[in-house]
């Protein structure tokens, strides 16, 4: 009987030991993720010789959206690629105005595409002479100053390094696709063809090694120069793979985590096995029956293309913009925003008044974002709710997209007894009344909406708040109309 106790106990300190070691391992994770998570709101911005096309090749506009993708949709020989980058001149760059109005927008971070799948790469490499200072007019590394800027404005900066894909850079992923997404090329037939038989090259140069020789070449040594010459990376967007193997994903994270242990990184990396510490939904808001408990970020353009194009005017306001990003943050989220910036390196007007008019209402009412978490209570049809927990409790955020015409609010679900009250940025003396059930109702609010996109009501509850329940199937398209 002792002995069995004895083993018994033992059992027991082991198993302990084990759940101990676990957890060590588990604060890390949450310490890094800390200050993407307080963020909720950053700017991704798509750059490089595919704005000097404007989404037009040969005078045929690209039929398929998404500038940056031009070179393969259109299928633009090599060397006539790389002549054009020729005349690639960003002379208007300024890194401390783009970093000062992410800045002024309310943005804490900035996601750049050091290289995407043209395999142009921003910045100064020894590893490919495909580069913004051997191979343009421009002749300077974009990458650093806009990294310096970063740290003196203190904002995070972080990378897009597209690791599989490349077009010009012989042996990378070239990404299959047909011509029709381009324009109506009277060729197609032969070009689709060749393409098919050629796992998606155009181009015989295309072809010349193969994926381990530009991994071993390109790409890996690529990332190792942008570990090491830039100061702190703070995130790294991978996109697109397709041929990485398991053991150059294991390769190039060691080399990540060697060099920057904190370094927060997507979900794009490989396909299987799984890395990354977040997902990455794409031109989508997902809805609540998607949410698995892990950590994501929607990416979102502010037109249709993520690489600038002349003919794109489909802006979407600053109020559906600002609802995305409320949205977002009540669902647990992180919002990054795109820029698409013009060939002579300024922004285009319309992405500077949106960047502005968001900056307005994020410095009287970004308390309802920065910090928050999902929303713990019910859902509701007049906007959203975002949450704060300090040590005595929950502060409910109320952001109001249809102001009531009564003076009334209500909210079901609360679980704990509301305290106080207030509406942000005004001085309304609201009241407050609270069913047995928990319903709330929130009296006295002004005819007139403080913010005509969306006002601001604090609510401070009696300890914390826990999640009710999930509507399932609330928002099955992940979008606000």
């Amino acid at each position: 009987m002792k002995k069995s106790s004895l083993i018994l106990f033992i059992l027991f300190i082991a198993t302990q030991t084990i759940f101990a070691q676990s957890d060590t391992k588990a604060i890390p994770q949450d310490t890094k993720m800390e200050w993407w998570r307080d963020a909720r709101f950053g700017m991704f911005i798509h750059f490089g010789v595919y704005a000097q096309f404007g989404g037009f090749y040969q005078g045929h506009p690209q039929k398929v959206n998404n500038g940056e993708w031009l070179m393969n949709r259109m299928k633009v020989p090599v060397q006539e690629y790389k002549d054009t980058a020729k005349y690639f001149n960003p002379k208007k760059f300024d890194a401390n105005e783009w970093v000062r109005m992410a800045k002024n927008a309310g943005m804490k971070y900035i996601v750049i595409t050091a290289k995407h799948h043209d395999g142009f790469a921003l910045f100064k490499t020894k590893a490919s002479k495909w580069n913004i200072v051997e191979h343009s007019a421009y002749g300077k590394d974009m990458i650093k100053p806009l990294a310096d800027a970063c740290k003196k404005q203190g904002l995070r900066f972080g990378i897009y390094y597209s690791q599989d894909q490349d077009w010009v850079n012989p042996g990378g992923a070239t990404g299959p696709r047909p011509m029709k997404q381009g324009w109506a090329n009277p060729d197609s037939a032969r070009i689709d063809a060749y393409v098919k038989a050629h796992r998606g090259s155009w181009d015989p140069a295309q072809q010349t090694k193969t994926f381990d020789e530009y991994f071993n070449e390109v790409s890996f040594p690529q990332m190792k120069e942008l570990m090491t010459n830039y100061g702190t990376i703070s995130v790294i967007f991978w996109d697109t793979p397709n041929l990485m193997k398991p053991e150059q994903a294991e390769q190039m994270m060691k080399m990540v985590k060697q060099y920057n242990p904190d370094v927060i990184t997507n979900d794009r990396l490989i396909r299987k096995p799984q890395y990354g510490d977040y997902k990455t939904p794409e031109k989508k808001i997902p809805s609540l029956a998607e949410l698995d408990g892990k950590d994501w970020e929607t990416n979102m353009t502010m037109n249709d293309t993520w690489g600038y194009r002349t003919d794109d005017h489909k802006w979407k306001s600053t109020a559906v913009l600002l609802h995305q990003l409320i949205d977002i943050a009540s669902k647990g989220g992180n919002f990054l925003l795109n820029i698409g910036p013009k060939p002579d390196g300024t922004f285009p007007q319309e992405s500077v008044d949106r960047l502005k008019e968001m900056g307005e209402w994020t410095k009287k009412y970004g308390v309802a974002v920065y910090g928050s978490h999902a929303n713990p209570v019910a859902d509701v049809d007049w906007g959203r709710i975002t949450a704060k927990d300090d040590k005595k409790g929950t502060t409910l955020y109320l952001s109001v997209f249809n102001w009531p015409d009564n003076g009334k609010l209500k909210l079901a679900g609360l679980t704990k007894k509301a305290l106080t009250v207030q509406l942000l940025g005004d001085f309304a003396k609201l009241t407050l009344t609270q069913s047995e059930d928990g319903s709330l109702e929130i009296n006295g609010l002004p005819k007139n909406a403080p913010d005509k996109i969306a006002s601001v009501i604090a609510v401070k509850l009696d300890g914390f708040a826990q999640k009710k329940f999930t509507p399932a199937g609330k928002m099955k398209t992940g979008s606000i109309d």
